[in-house]
């Protein structure tokens, strides 16, 4: 059975229990009490059914769970005749199970728009026209075309003079890839330039994209399960329930003081508060942009004691931005900046429009430039406002103007710089960098405030770059130069010492989100690859809503260990004064509706949880 049909099942059910318990008291309420108790047991029985049928499942796998408690209670009370008592322990059971039915259903809607953008078509050229085709009709030799901000489709070779590619989703290299023609460029990069021609060497299903999805599969099924945190307490549960009913029907005779024992211990407690708990626990985290898969991923995320960070679009933003202006002679920054950007006005270039992009932020205002000749790869020459103007790479530039590269010219890890020269002068450098986003280090000290002992860093980037950029952060380890195979490797080890979530935004991160305890990807920008693999999607692009979101789910869960052990202590002794034969199974049901009902509002206070660092 698919998992749409066992959800409408399971929704079939509910309707069936309460139809059967409502018209009942209808009917008994209208002296038809014969009517009544059929009814009563109509409403009982295809829930029992479905529960005996979960029951020889969950066995078959080895789990013992709290649906034999309920089992025990709903046959109990058909067959001494108490069938109210039944019908109310059919409603709490299957609307139990339909409140995780709505937890899950809820966080699969909201991943649809997420996964709607993987890219499932390419452009071929055919007979002197360009035709989409879906991407398993690609075979080695096609000639595709690579529009600006396609995804490479499949893996192959430029077939263009040069090609711009965005790698940061399989590299984690944050800066964009020059390509020559000839050269090899991997299925899931991005064109971050003009269109380019590529020759496909592989199919689809061969290429490294497929490869790192089978990955993720190959993750997944390795991924220890987790119990529901219900089920761990039902063992000793059922133990503690059957010895009283037992004792009480031994010592008395009277097998209705035992159906009155397991009906008060139908464990609502268990199988409502935790769902309520957690639901409202997703609802709150998803109210500040975290998307939590399910109750279960939110159980676990309350757990994490050791965190794996990736560096490029986690850590930073992923984008180049200017970190540092260096003048030379007279000219100011702004004035630097301000022809540097208005030549760059002409280039697609990610370097280019982000040295645009940080001259509209300071408000400048950007003349037309005229003349403009562009050196695919290099840099451009161009006039502005009467003056000669030149950005572009360090050799570019010099060599038009005949100068030398400054001595005490910053060079740090992972930096690329932009030279500008004005009128055959050198007017300076523009060093552009990928920083480490605003408030890394608050969210990091948060989480180790909440209960993460071991931070991480995992990238596929180089060792210089990932120690510069995280040098202030105090991390406990850097892995660097990893492949996606050696992150699931790094997440796997690290495992061994307890529970282990992985933070990316990469199509490289899918196989390592995937193995790990709990994945988080980066949503709002990241590859939909990551998303499809995580168990957590951060909708916002600030990767601080990870605090947020970790300490709503512990809370949630603190809040429904506080109703289970506050609830299954009151049914306790409602079942010790049952055994001693001061509550028939209907007034049971009854101080156990009551008890259900105390329990459910404690657990909705998981919906007021104001995290910290809000």
């Amino acid at each position: 059975m698919t998992r749409a049909a066992n959800d409408w099942v399971k929704i079939a059910l509910l309707i069936c229990a309460v139809f059967g318990l409502v018209s009942g008291i209808a009917l008994y309420l209208a002296g038809q009490a014969d009517l009544a108790t059929l009814l009563w047991t109509v409403g009982v029985v295809p829930v029992l059914i479905a529960l005996l049928v979960e029951i020889l499942r969950s066995l078959s796998r080895g789990d013992v769970g709290l649906d034999i408690v309920a089992a025990l209670s709903m046959t109990a009370a058909l067959v001494f005749g108490e069938t109210l008592a039944a019908a109310v322990v059919a409603v709490m059971y299957s609307g139990g199970t339909f409140l995780e039915i709505f937890a899950q259903g809820r966080a699969r809607r909201e991943m649809h728009d997420l996964l709607a953008r993987v890219p499932r078509t390419a452009t071929r050229h055919k007979n002197g026209s360009l035709e989409d085709i879906p991407l398993e009709d690609i075979e080695p030799g096609d000639l595709l075309l690579i529009r600006k901000g396609d995804t490479v489709a499949v893996d192959g070779t430029v077939a263009s003079d040069i090609a711009f590619v965005d790698t940061s989703a399989l590299t984690g290299e944050s800066l964009p890839a020059r390509l020559a023609r000839g050269a090899p460029a991997l299925s899931g990069s991005t064109n971050a330039g003009d269109p380019f021609e590529l020759t496909a060497t592989h199919r689809a299903s061969e290429s490294t994209y497929a490869g790192i999805m089978r990955l993720v599969e190959e993750a997944q099924r390795s991924k220890a399960p987790m119990a529901r945190l219900a089920d761990r307490w039902s063992l000793g549960f059922l133990v503690v329930t059957v010895a009283i009913a037992f004792a009480a029907w031994w010592f008395t005779g009277d097998p209705i003081r035992a159906v009155a024992v397991l009906v008060i211990a139908t464990p609502c407690p268990l199988i409502l508060a935790v769902p309520v708990a957690l639901v409202a626990g997703l609802s709150r985290a998803a109210h500040f942009g975290v998307l939590i898969k399910g109750s279960g991923v939110l159980e676990k995320m309350a757990r994490i004691r050791t965190l794996i960070l990736d560096k490029t679009g986690t850590l930073t933003d992923g984008r180049p931005r200017i970190v540092e202006i260096q003048t030379s002679g007279d000219i100011g920054e702004n004035d630097m900046l301000c022809l540097a950007a208005a030549l760059d006005q002409t280039s697609t270039h990610p370097v280019a429009q982000a040295i645009v992009a940080a001259a509209k932020a300071r408000d400048l205002s950007l003349p037309v430039p005229s003349q403009v000749i562009e050196t695919p790869g290099e840099g451009l020459s161009g006039q502005i406002d009467g003056r000669n103007v030149i950005v572009g790479g360090e050799s570019f530039v010099t060599h038009q103007v005949g100068a030398t590269v400054p001595s005490d010219l910053s060079r740090t890890a992972g930096s690329v710089v932009v030279a500008v020269a004005v009128n055959g002068v050198m007017a300076g450098h523009l060093v552009m960098a990928d920083p480490l986003r605003e408030g890394i280090a608050a969210m990091l000290a948060n989480l180790r405030r909440i209960g993460v002992g071991r931070i991480l860093l995992a990238t596929g980037d180089r060792v210089a770059v990932a120690e510069q950029v995280t040098k202030d952060l105090g991390l406990d380890a850097i892995r660097a130069d990893l492949t996606p195979e050696q992150k699931v490797l790094l997440v796997l080890t690290e495992r061994k010492n307890g529970p282990v979530m992985m933070v990316g935004d990469g199509v490289n991160d899918a196989p390592a989100l995937a193995a790990a305890d709990v994945g988080v990807a980066m949503g709002a920008r990241g590859a939909a690859a990551s998303a499809e693999a995580a168990d957590v999607v951060l909708l916002i692009d600030r990767v601080d809503r990870l605090a947020l979101g970790m300490d709503i789910a512990g809370r949630s869960r603190g809040i429904a260990l506080q109703s289970v052990v506050a609830g299954i202590g009151l049914s306790v002794i409602g079942m010790i004064a049952a055994a001693l034969g001061y509550l028939t199974p209907v007034q049971g049901a009854l101080i156990q509706e009551v008890i259900d009902v105390a329990v459910i509002l404690n657990a909705l206070r998981a919906l007021r949880i104001t995290p910290l660092a809000t």
